[in-house]
């Protein structure tokens, strides 16, 4: 047995068929714990960070391998919850999966301080990065968190200077994010860094309103709308203008 297999962690749930989180088929491993406190989040369940449940690298490892022939051109992806918050656990995993001949990403919203998080990010074949959004104050007040926006960047900033892939993840919240001076200004940062691959626009959705509810947690968009077509288009077109590799996910569409 390797040394990392004995390597414990909490995670939330396992998908082993994602099609949405990273390229090709993937194995999705969902992380419990999070700090952020984000007004849309749709996993509410897997901020706690003593929830979920334990499991060993070793453990995972074995049923990963079980699913190789459905992954094999996809690969492995760490998502949360935030993966960084265990980093340890995470970097056992991505080493074992890179053993195993597996592509990685990490999902993650990179709000966790570099000295933490720099050997998970080096482990990563691919960074999936959330930027919740360009504009300081507004990165606040949807995460809670006063520090989200500028380890964010940092996160960013490093993968750009060690040549690190990025897809980038945005969710358009009408009355937030989905505005286009912001998008703007978004888009024209993004096109300045070689590391960003691909841009992904996600729309604000409904789905996880009932967990808020269940877990007794005060939700603040039971009022917003979901975005509309054309408020789609004109966001990608904004990315489009800056010559982004960018897909809008049609997941809720």
């Amino acid at each position: 047995m390797h040394n990392d297999d004995a390597v414990a962690g909490r995670i939330h749930s396992i998908e082993t068929f994602g099609a949405v989180d990273g390229p090709g088929i993937r194995y999705v491993v969902f992380f419990q714990g999070c700090r952020l406190r984000c007004l849309y989040c749709h996993n509410p369940d897997s901020w706690a960070v003593g929830g979920g449940k334990e499991v060993t690298v070793g453990k995972l490892l074995e049923d990963i391998a079980a699913y190789r022939n459905f992954i094999k051109s996809g690969g492995v992806t760490l998502s949360g919850g935030e993966p960084l918050l265990q980093p340890e656990f995470a970097a056992a995993l991505l080493r074992g999966c890179r053993r195993l001949g597996f592509h990685t990403a990490l999902d993650t919203a990179g709000s966790v301080p570099l000295e933490v998080s720099q050997e998970v990010i080096d482990l990563s074949d691919l960074l999936l990065l959330d930027i919740k959004s360009y504009d300081p104050g507004l990165c606040e007040k949807l995460t809670g968190s006063e520090s989200a926006h500028s380890l964010a960047l940092k996160t960013l900033e490093y993968c750009e200077s060690i040549g690190k892939p990025v897809w980038i993840r945005h969710v358009l919240v009408p009355g937030y994010t989905l505005s286009p001076p912001l998008l703007e200004k978004l888009a024209e940062y993004l096109s300045g860094l070689s590391c960003v691959k691909r841009v992904d626009l996600l729309p604000f959705h409904k789905m996880g309103e009932y967990k808020w509810a269940e877990l007794n947690e005060p939700y603040q968009l039971y009022e917003t709308p979901a975005p509309s077509s054309e408020e789609l288009r004109q966001a990608t077109e904004i990315f489009r203008n800056h010559h982004l590799i960018y897909e809008t996910e049609r997941k809720w569409l």
